[in-house]
């Protein structure tokens, strides 16, 4: 048997749950497929619409994808706000017994191949999934050149 749950009161924590609450980037998996023709990004962004999350290129090669997942008090707030109050499911006087899901700002960078086409760069999102495409360009390989001894 571990000592780590008595030390932590008996209840036994998932390490890896811990990590993630604690890390926002690893609660924003992305995944990097070169085609062909492109680079494509897929990030799992579950929960946010595309007015929440910013893709940008910056320092000239960088792909960067950066938002914030509210708190679920703040939703609250702006529903109750616009709809003028009564229809929200979470009150003033509501116990949280858990809170697992990640919240706060999230931040990831890429540092993109020469052969990206970083002028054309595309973004789409649906049900929580953004997909960026980054066409590539054709990057001439250094050919041989016969050097005379003399």
């Amino acid at each position: 048997m571990s000592l780590i749950p008595q030390l932590l009161g008996g209840e036994i924590l998932d390490p890896f749950l811990s990590l993630i609450n604690k890390c926002p980037v690893l609660n924003t998996p992305t995944d990097w497929k070169e085609t062909p023709n492109a680079h494509i990004f897929v990030a799992d962004l579950p929960g946010l619409t595309k007015d929440d999350v910013k893709v940008e290129v910056v320092e000239g090669r960088v792909l960067e994808i950066s938002g914030e997942r509210k708190n679920v008090d703040d939703d609250v707030e702006k529903n109750d706000k616009s709809s003028g109050g009564g229809s929200s499911t979470t009150t003033p006087h509501d116990t949280w017994h858990r809170v697992e899901r990640c919240r706060g700002k999230f931040h990831r960078r890429f540092k993109l191949p020469e052969n990206a086409k970083v002028d054309e760069v595309k973004a789409s999102m649906e049900n929580g999934v953004l997909t960026v495409t980054i066409p590539k360009r054709e990057v001439k390989k250094p050919g041989r050149k016969l050097v005379q001894i003399e």
